[in-house]
């Protein structure tokens, strides 16, 4: 059977080697005579897996010392809670709106404190990022909250907000591992693994240790403080083990492929064919403003919702998968990730050329 070209979003295409490889490994990792699956979290087989991935992950993105990594579970949304519950110290936080997971992650953190909506792109459909050089930062505020690329609108943050002192936080489940970042400008980076990383079930936290502490919000559950599982190194209960042990398999292919540095050349040169053929295109057209597209996800229109869906039927039996856009704004959608080859986005962009051409 012939793999397709699988635009998702999440849980998304993962590099063909990485799964090549966990398939050679099923039965037997190693010589251990059974699967990871099968493993004990306790081994000194499965310790040396989660340990060496922490440690490629470390090196992939110069993770200084200070800062402690955690393999955790409950997905990107569970932060949500897990954020303020930890690190809201005054009961203030601002937030910055820039997409339905910024605005959960607003509303979620209103449980637990005055969370401030400082700067938002709402009233244009999320379709750009507003300017963050000079924003009504509160005096109290624990952390300044921000979703830096946005999955189902298609932005990113090309600038970092001036938090003016303020531990920014970050979700970064789309864009993770994309491009080189320094780490040092976050007290908080986190994000769900099913995008450019691995399997669903695993959300990585990196995190300044200084904010791991005792003092959390009364009624915190064990489980869901930091401490707790940095102290246990990541094992303080059964860990989603198979999905960390990919994980540590795509930082290894991330490695060989040249880095972080060669990944944003690689998803630049990507992104640049849709991009380039959907400016010039006289039926598609993309949505977002120029400055602030996203590398990772690239929302289009037709501006007709039949041809819309007629394009998505069509394009799936061509053998490009889930290009429908997310059920909250329609249109279509390429996730482009990192395991994404170019060969995928140029097949992309020859169906659409074909399908202008078709529907004219």
């Amino acid at each position: 059977m012939s793999r397709i070209y699988n635009f998702s979003a999440g849980p998304a295409v993962l590099p063909e080697e990485v799964l090549q490889e966990a398939a050679d490994e099923m039965m037997d990792y190693r010589g251990s005579g059974m699967s990871v699956m099968e493993m004990s979290h306790r081994s000194k087989t499965y310790d040396d897996i989660i340990k060496t991935a922490e440690a490629d992950l470390r090196s992939l993105l110069s993770i200084p010392d200070d800062y402690e990594v955690m393999f955790l579970q409950g997905g990107a949304s569970q932060q949500f809670a897990m954020i303020p519950m930890n690190l809201m110290k005054n009961k203030v936080a601002d937030y910055i709106v820039t997409g339905q997971w910024a605005k959960k992650a607003y509303q979620e953190a209103q449980i637990y404190g005055k969370a401030n909506k400082i700067a938002s792109s709402e009233d244009k459909t999320f379709s750009y990022i507003p300017d963050c050089s000079d924003l009504p930062i509160s005096p109290d505020a624990d952390y300044v909250y921000i979703c830096e690329n946005n999955t189902i609108y298609g932005t990113k943050f090309k600038k970092l907000p001036n938090t003016k002192g303020k531990e920014l936080v970050a979700d970064v489940s789309s864009c993770f591992l994309s491009e080189p970042v320094d780490i040092t400008k976050y007290g908080v980076m986190y994000g769900g693994v099913q995008k450019n990383i691995g399997p669903a079930g695993v959300v990585i936290v990196i995190m300044k240790k200084s904010l791991i502490t005792e003092d959390v919000l009364p009624g915190t559950p064990t489980m869901l403080r930091y401490k707790i599982h940095a102290d246990a190194q990541s094992l303080y209960n059964t860990p989603p083990a198979y999905g960390i042990y990919i994980c540590g398999k795509v930082f290894k292919w991330i490695q060989k492929m040249g880095g972080l540095e060669a990944m944003k050349k690689h998803n630049e040169e990507k992104a640049k064919i849709l991009y380039d053929f959907l400016d010039e295109s006289s039926l598609f057209k993309g949505t977002v403003v120029r400055e602030d597209r996203s590398l990772m996800n690239v929302p289009f229109i037709t501006g007709n919702e039949e041809l819309d869906a007629k394009f998505v039927k069509e394009s799936k039996a061509a053998g490009l998968e889930n290009l429908k856009g997310h059920r909250s704004v329609g249109g279509m959608r390429a996730s482009i990730y990192n395991a994404m080859p170019i060969a995928g986005v140029k097949a992309l962009v020859e169906f659409m050329k074909k399908f202008e051409m078709e529907n004219k």
